[in-house]
């Protein structure tokens, strides 16, 4: 049985004051890590940025908006065929003592399919966490 989801889409980046752009997000979901989505945003072959997402916020920031912290999602109805679900990424802090700040621009409807794949691995309610398993890494150093 495979173990692991992947999918690439193309996304809409804006940091900052700048236009939007187009920039992959590499999504990637493996039941050892049940409750976790890893985001890769890469362009012309460099990586921009690696976020590991709740999976329950993502489902959830497609029906509303969530997020208080680093990650805010929710979803954006640009017309009645478009849907977005708008992504905001605070990162490090700057010299001025702001922080990084990162939107991500993406088509809601390919989100909810990778979701409905990772659900079919492993329903929601039905996630496990190998405490043992963890706490052996965790001694051994791993």
């Amino acid at each position: 049985m495979n173990s692991f989801v992947h999918k690439t889409l193309v996304v809409q980046l804006q940091a900052g004051d700048t236009d939007r752009f187009s920039v992959l997000a590499h999504l990637s979901y493996d039941t050892a890590d049940p409750f976790a989505v890893t985001v890769v945003f890469s362009h012309d072959g460099r990586v921009l940025a690696r976020w590991q997402l709740d999976r329950e916020m993502l489902g959830e920031g497609l029906r509303r908006p969530v997020g208080v912290g680093d990650v805010r999602m929710r979803p954006e109805s640009l017309g009645s065929m478009w849907q977005e679900l708008r992504m905001e990424f605070l990162g490090d802090a700057r010299p001025d003592g702001g922080r990084h700040h990162a939107v991500v621009f993406a088509w809601a409807p390919a989100f909810a399919a990778f979701l409905r794949e990772t659900h079919e691995m492993v329903p929601p309610g039905r996630e496990e966490v190998r405490v043992d398993d963890f706490l052996a890494d965790v001694i051994a150093g791993g």
